[in-house]
C-alpha cells in the first residue's frame, strides 16, 4: 500500500529535476499526477512512461490562466485534488543591484513568486470543498539566510516562506495544510539553466555539481532531487497532518553554523600563531 493510494497531485516544474524525482516517488507511492512545465518534449516523455498515472500539461505558472487549467485538469482528468507541489523555478535574473533590470526582477518575481500565489489561489477552493489537501511550495535555504541565490531569487524565495505561513493560518481552518520545503545544495539543472544553458547541457551540469556540493555542509554529499522528493511525499501524505504552516529544511547541516572541522582547524592556526602548538 503506497502513502498516497487513491490522491491526485499537480506538481509544476514536474518535467526535470526535483520535480521530475517527485512525479515519480509520488506516483510509485500511489498518487495520480498532473505534470505541469514549460519543457513540452520532457514533460510528454515522462507523461508517457509514467502511463495512466500521470498526464502532462504545459503551464507557464506565471500565467493565471495557465494556473488555474492545470487544476482544472487534475479535477478533471482524475476527479479531484489532494496535492499541489508549487515546485516551478528558475535562478532568475542576478549581478549587482545597481545593474539589475526591472523586467528581469518582474519576470523572476513572476515565477517564484507570483507562480506560487497563483497555484494556491486555485488549489484552494477545490481542496476546502473537499474538505482538505496539502499545498507544498518550494522555497529555499536562499529565503532564510543571506549568500545563498542572487538578490532576487532569495528575496522571492523569502517571500513564499512568509507567504505559506500566512496562507496556512487561514487554509488551515478548512482542513487544507499549507507549507514548504527549504532546499540547500541540490544537484539539479537549475545551476545550468542560471547560465543560460538547457537540455542535455544543464544536465551536464547539475552532475558537476555533485561534486562541487560535496563538502559545502556538514553531511558530505550534494544534496538530490530524491532528497526532497521524500520530504514533498511526507508532507502530501496523513504522516504530516498535523504540520502547517512549516518551513522544512533539508539541507544537510549548511544553514546550522559552521562545520566542526572548520573551527577546529581555525582553533589550530591561532593556537600556532600564539605559538601554543596543537
Amino acid at each position: 500500500m503506497g502513502k498516497l493510494d487513491g490522491k491526485v497531485a499537480v506538481i509544476t516544474g514536474g518535467a526535470s529535476g526535483i520535480g521530475d524525482a517527485t512525479v515519480r516517488l509520488f506516483v510509485e507511492e500511489g498518487c495520480r499526477v498532473v505534470v505541469a512545465d514549460v519543457q513540452d518534449d520532457r514533460g510528454a516523455r515522462l507523461a508517457a512512461e509514467l502511463g495512466k498515472s500521470a498526464s502532462y500539461l504545459h503551464a507557464d505558472v506565471s500565467q493565471e490562466a495557465q494556473v488555474s487549467g492545470a487544476i482544472a485538469h487534475a479535477v478533471s482528468r482524475f476527479g479531484r485534488l489532494d496535492c499541489l507541489f508549487n515546485n516551478a523555478g528558475a535562478g532568475g535574473v542576478s549581478g549587482p543591484i545597481e545593474e539589475i533590470p526591472a523586467d528581469g526582477f518582474d519576470h523572476t518575481m513572476g515565477v517564484l513568486l507570483r507562480g506560487v500565489f497563483l497555484g494556491m489561489k486555485h488549489a484552494a477552493p477545490v481542496m476546502k470543498r473537499q474538505g482538505g489537501g496539502s499545498i507544498i511550495s518550494t522555497a529555499s535555504v536562499a529565503g532564510l539566510q543571506a549568500g545563498y541565490g542572487p538578490h532576487v531569487y532569495s528575496a522571492a524565495k523569502a517571500a513564499v516562506v512568509h507567504l505559506t505561513r500566512s496562507v496556512a493560518m487561514e487554509l488551515g481552518e478548512s482542513g487544507v495544510r499549507v507549507n514548504c520545503i527549504c532546499p540547500g545544495g541540490i544537484a539539479t539543472p537549475i545551476f545550468g539553466s542560471a547560465l543560460g544553458l538547457a537540455g542535455p547541457e544543464a544536465d551536464r551540469v547539475a552532475e558537476l555539481m555533485k561534486t562541487l556540493l560535496a563538502t559545502r555542509q556538514p553531511i558530505q554529499r550534494a544534496g538530490l532531487p530524491e532528497d526532497i522528493a521524500r520530504a514533498a511525499l511526507w508532507l502530501a501524505s496523513e504522516e504530516s497532518s498535523f504540520v502547517n504552516g512549516h518551513a522544512l529544511i533539508v539541507d544537510g547541516g549548511l544553514t546550522g553554523g559552521r562545520m566542526w572541522s572548520v573551527v577546529q582547524e581555525q582553533r589550530r592556526q591561532l593556537r600556532t600563531a600564539l605559538g601554543l602548538g596543537d
